[in-house]
């Protein structure tokens, strides 16, 4: 229990580094596969490279090439005009919240968040791959619709409301996006061929756990995303890992003072027995009638009685040794002390 803070903040810091080392190693290896990635255009060579890949498929690559909906597409709710194969709604409330030290800061909470999706391909020309599980992928880029802001009108009971509560509505901000027909995109995931049917393709999540994306970006645009990601949790990892050394340090080094000076009370301790020891050797008589002698060692008086048998049959020396039970009763012994024999 003399370090059960330390090893809490160490445990803590602990988990917290693992955490940031996890997602580097993520983020450096899906800049790896995002580079040995081949990058094509929808083309009706897909389907060559595909059949001259192993288990015809291509574990990944980059394809890039027009939404199409298969089927009806999703109509924009504030804008009918706008059709789209993945649509997102939401709702956040704003808010006025006072902090712990008396200041008001700004907050939003998401009260609700809807996905709308309907099979799409991504097509150029009379050639197309469908796009399968498109929730699944890691970045989904969405273009913004509509983004309303609708303020509050509080009257002098909520703002007093408010006061005392330390909380006042600012507004509900509700905001469509979609991933709008005819948006030109980059999928990077597994391409095989459909089990439906042989002449289609798909671009699914990888079975090996590598990122699936479906962006608008670049390939240069998402190596930097990537990038910067992984910059920040190697900081957060050199940040977090001197920490847990510096806690480690502060432990080792009181343990270490701990243990010294342990060590120099057991030094000082035996010291004072051996001369307490010595000193009980000169002052002791040396003709004694057996009947006085210790029990144990038939050379030293009896000068320890024992609770709570109350026998008397240990010099102080051999006592030391004796912790459990009487040498003559087998009684459990509780405590000791001195006694004197007239």
């Amino acid at each position: 229990m003399d370090y059960f803070g330390e090893f809490i903040a160490l445990g803590i810091d602990s988990i917290i580094f693992g955490i940031c080392l996890k997602q580097y190693h993520y983020c450096k290896n899906s800049i790896n596969a995002v580079k040995g990635a081949d990058f094509l255009e929808v083309s009706d060579n897909l389907n060559e490279v595909v059949q001259r890949s192993p288990g015809n498929k291509v574990n990944y690559i980059a394809i890039r090439g027009a939404v199409k909906s298969l089927g009806e597409p999703i109509r924009s709710i504030n804008n009918p005009d706008i059709t789209g194969a993945v649509q997102k709604l939401s709702v956040k409330e704003h808010v006025v919240v006072r902090t712990s030290s008396g200041y008001w800061s700004d907050q939003e909470h998401t009260l609700q968040e809807v996905y709308n999706s309907v099979p799409f391909v991504l097509k150029k020309g009379s050639d197309q791959v469908e796009i399968v599980d498109v929730m699944a992928a890691e970045i989904l880029d969405l273009e913004t619709i509509s983004d309303f802001f609708e303020p509050s009108a509080p009257t002098f009971v909520d703002h007093l409301w408010g006061f005392f509560t330390g909380h006042r509505q600012r507004g509900l901000q509700s905001t469509e996006e979609m991933l709008r027909e005819g948006s030109i995109i980059t999928g990077i995931g597994e391409l095989s061929q459909s089990s439906l049917k042989s002449d289609s393709l798909v671009l699914q999540p990888p079975v090996d756990g590598t990122p699936y994306y479906i962006t608008t970006m670049s390939i240069s645009s998402l190596l930097r995303k990537l990038d910067d990601r992984k910059r920040i949790y190697k900081w957060l990892c050199l940040m977090f890992g001197a920490i847990g050394l510096f806690i480690g340090g502060m432990v080792l080094r009181r343990y270490m003072k701990d243990k010294e000076e342990q060590r120099l009370a057991n030094e000082l301790q035996k010291s004072l027995e051996e001369t307490r020891k010595e000193r009980r050797q000169r002052v002791r008589d040396k003709d004694l009638p057996d009947e006085q002698l210790c029990v144990v060692c038939r050379t030293n008086p009896r000068e320890i009685i024992l609770i709570p048998c109350g026998h008397v049959c240990l010099c102080e020396d051999c006592s030391i040794d004796i912790e459990d039970n009487c040498p003559v009763c087998r009684r459990i012994i509780k405590s000791r002390n001195a006694a004197y024999i007239s």
